[in-house]
């Protein structure tokens, strides 16, 4: 241990007086060695086994181009829509409903989170498992760990993370497949949301979010309903707003997490389609659509959903989706 300790005392005096573009930010070598003894402290591996496990691991350019590129565009509503609201994604959830149908039934009760949502969250973040990711989650966790200082740190911790579950599942590190940002299986959860929010639905012993569809579909409505879904309660509802004032565009302007009433927002102005309890939350959402500006209010479970992925437009692609297939599993039960 004294060893290395002075390597690594050695290193950071490279790395000082090398003088690099940016003097802050130690060498990739230094990280990595940081975070090895951590994990021996914190943890207890074993530094020479970490030495060799991370030394297998492959810098993928690929990786870091993809997470450094721009977005060609800020997508509207109505654009984002187009990629997810599909009718090759509509049926793929019925098809997955259908062959799952005993295993979301039982995380419905369980969990309190209907079985729509949970197909549609598979649905949109891997087309049911189509997609899950081509990359090594060690491959990605390193990459972006070690080369990618605008969110080293992140990533970093997340690769802690990794070594953890693949140490309590028995799993191979080298084997796991993920995203190019190390999320994994048809779920897509980082490191640390497995850990925390992963189960083992089916009693086999193992959280298997990769092959086993019911701890998938267990393991997303475990982690709704830790995130505080309401059992029952809608999601959001369309609604039409004649005279958006001052007072409402603040509304809006606060975003998507619940700040208000119903009750307020009608006495402001807003016009329901259907009835609404007046104190339940709400946020007021104006969505550019393809006819337009939509309203929406955005309740409780709407935000529960964006603790998935923190963005307005993924929470109402995972709600339509959801209403989308339920429709059709309603016309299959008939």
């Amino acid at each position: 241990m004294i060893r290395y300790l002075l390597l690594l005392l050695f290193w950071l005096g490279s790395a000082i007086s090398a003088e690099p573009a940016n003097p802050s930010d130690p060498s990739p070598e230094v990280l990595q060695e940081v975070f090895i003894q951590e994990m021996v402290t914190q943890h207890g591996f074993r530094a020479e086994e970490l030495r060799t496990l991370l030394a297998s691991a492959k810098v993928k350019e690929s990786i870091l181009e993809t997470i450094a590129r721009p977005a060609e565009k800020r997508l509207t509503w109505g654009e984002y829509r187009r990629i997810f609201l599909t009718r090759e994604r509509v049926k793929g959830g019925l098809r997955y409903w259908q062959a799952n149908r005993l295993a979301l039934q039982r995380a419905e009760k369980t969990y309190g989170v209907p079985a729509h949502i949970i197909v549609a969250i598979i649905g949109v973040e891997t087309r049911y498992g189509r997609h899950a990711g081509r990359y090594r989650v060690l491959d990605a966790l390193t990459t972006l760990g070690f080369h990618y200082p605008p969110r080293a740190a992140f990533f970093r911790r997340e690769l802690g993370e990794f070594l953890l579950l693949s140490r309590e599942e028995q799993s191979n590190p080298l084997a796991l497949l993920g995203s190019y940002a190390g999320a994994m299986g048809k779920p897509q959860f980082i490191p640390s949301s497995f850990r925390a929010y992963a189960v083992d639905f089916d009693g086999d012993g193992r959280r298997d979010i990769w092959n086993n569809d019911a701890d998938v579909i267990g393991s997303v409505a475990n982690y709704f309903a830790r995130h505080g879904w309401r059992p029952g309660e809608p999601v959001a509802q369309r609604v039409q707003v004649p005279n958006v004032t001052p007072a409402l565009q603040a509304v809006i302007d606060r975003g998507y997490k619940p700040s208000s009433t119903v009750g307020e927002l009608i006495d402001a102005g807003v016009i329901l389609n259907t009835p609404l309890a007046p104190d339940l939350p709400a946020a007021l959402l104006a969505l550019e659509g393809e006819s337009g500006t939509e309203y929406w209010l955005a309740l409780p479970n709407f935000y529960v959903i964006t603790r998935y992925n923190h963005s307005p437009l993924y929470a109402m692609a995972v709600y339509q989706l959801s209403d989308a297939i339920q429709r059709l599993i309603d016309h299959d039960a008939s």
